[in-house]
């Protein structure tokens, strides 16, 4: 994943539409990143609390107060956010408590990823829309991440956040999968979730763990973390008294793991509110790491921004079924198909990435940073038996100074058959597999664009 600096090309693929089914796959790919790093002994956890109210949310509470306001609420995260799950059910507890105001979501939950493609697309996703308070949840999809990538990540979500709209109040939440149970039961945060705490102080924002009850129950044996939910007698029999967490050990029921989510963040309201004082414009302190991502951007693929080869076609949103598909993520959505298509462009920055889809008929591309030896990157995997949102790291770590950046479409096919087998999938149509495709939408750029 992105928070492998060294790399100069990383790969990273993402489920993403909103109308496919989420959990057979999302329980995969969304434990990606829990396993692209060793841990770090040395990380210190912190003590396990479920609700830190620092300085609340007190642009929130007096909204929520003030008769025939409108109050937005973004949801920032991952698959779990994605669910018909917190999000929705803390919607309307909210709209339930505070009737006299009028309550709406802006849902920026992408399943598979972390806060390492979050802050680039912050503005876009969330930002654009003028949250009047957010919600971010990463902790889980950011197992993997050093603490460092975390410390930079959340720390240019928040500033990002806080430079243009320094009224909208942030609250951390923090999920619990099994893999990341057991800093729990002694009575620590995961380390992800330790790491975002140090965020959280610096800038006085509240946190909520959710899982909590979840790791009190398991850890008394009272729960199961992966089981279908009884419906018939005998298998209400089997489950006996247990809790039934999850299908899958991440993504939770929401008939019962994200009812607990629920009423963790419904326990912690009243704690954030009384921390919350008068409303107030958020103020910027010194970063709490200077190589912070707060300048990270999406930037969309114009005749401004890059130089395409004939070949490298716009999939216009208005007049393409694909490019229409992808709107909502992707405003300049191109797709090149035939080898020696090619894209270049240069910026002045520390890091560059493609924001792209991948699927059944995409190929690889080689990769030309600077005057380093070009690097082949794969454009298919195990799981491309559909399209879905993906991305794959330029250069990272690099010198402030100008860069230059070549991709071109590779003209071999890979092994598409052999790559499925990993995963247990195989090719349906060869029709459908048969390509060498390339589709880009955006660069992420720290860093700025130079002609």
């Amino acid at each position: 994943m992105e928070a492998v600096h060294e790399c100069a090309v990383k790969i990273r693929s993402l489920p993403s539409h909103p109308m496919r089914p989420l959990i057979p796959l999302l329980a995969v790919l969304s434990l990606l990143p829990l396993f692209t790093h060793a841990a770090d002994p040395d990380f210190p956890l912190v003590p396990a609390q479920e609700c830190h109210p620092r300085t609340g949310l007190p642009n929130f509470f007096k909204k929520a107060t003030t008769p025939g306001a409108q109050i937005k609420i973004g949801y920032f995260g991952g698959s779990i956010t994605a669910q018909n799950g917190w999000r929705p059910k803390t919607l309307a507890y909210f709209q339930k408590t505070y009737p006299e105001a009028k309550f709406s979501e802006i849902n920026a939950a992408i399943g598979g990823t972390g806060s390492d493609l979050g802050v680039f697309r912050l503005k876009q996703d969330v930002l654009d829309q003028k949250p009047d308070m957010m919600f971010v949840e990463f902790a889980t999809n950011d197992g993997g991440a050093s603490p460092e990538q975390i410390f930079r990540c959340m720390e240019g979500i928040v500033r990002q956040t806080w430079k243009a709209l320094p009224e909208c109040d942030i609250c951390f939440v923090y999920t619990l999968i099994e893999t990341a149970a057991p800093a729990l039961f002694d009575g620590k945060f995961q380390r992800s979730a330790s790491a975002m705490e140090k965020i959280a102080d610096h800038y006085g924002i509240p946190t909520i763990h959710m899982g909590m009850e979840v790791a009190k129950l398991a850890k008394e044996g009272k729960l199961l973390w992966k089981s279908k939910l009884p419906k018939t007698d005998e298998e209400k029999k089997a489950v006996g008294d247990k809790f039934v967490f999850a299908p899958d050990s991440v993504h939770p029921h929401p008939e019962t793991g994200h009812e607990l989510y629920l009423q963790a963040i419904i326990r912690s309201l009243d704690p954030i509110k009384a921390a919350s004082q008068a409303p107030v414009a958020h103020p910027l302190p010194a970063p709490f790491i200077a190589t912070n991502f707060e300048n990270a951007k999406l930037v969309p693929l114009t005749q401004e921004t890059v130089t395409l080869s004939p070949g490298m076609v716009l999939l216009d949103p208005h007049s393409d079924d694909f490019g229409k598909r992808w709107a909502n993520r992707m405003t300049t959505l191109h797709k090149g198909s035939k080898p020696g298509e090619t894209m270049t462009f240069k910026f002045k920055g520390t890091r560059a990435a493609i924001y792209d889809i991948v699927g059944p008929d995409c190929g690889q591309v080689i990769v030309t940073l600077d005057n380093q030896p070009a690097k082949i990157v794969p454009r298919f995997d195990a799981y491309c038996t559909y399209a879905r949102l993906g991305n794959f790291v330029i250069g990272a770590d690099l010198p402030d100074e100008v860069h230059t950046v070549k991709i071109e479409i590779h003209p071999d096919q890979p092994d598409k058959a052999a790559i499925l087998a990993k995963n247990k999938n195989v090719i349906d149509k060869p029709e459908r597999f048969d390509g060498t495709a390339f589709y880009p939408g955006a660069i992420m750029l720290v860093g700025e664009m130079v002609k």
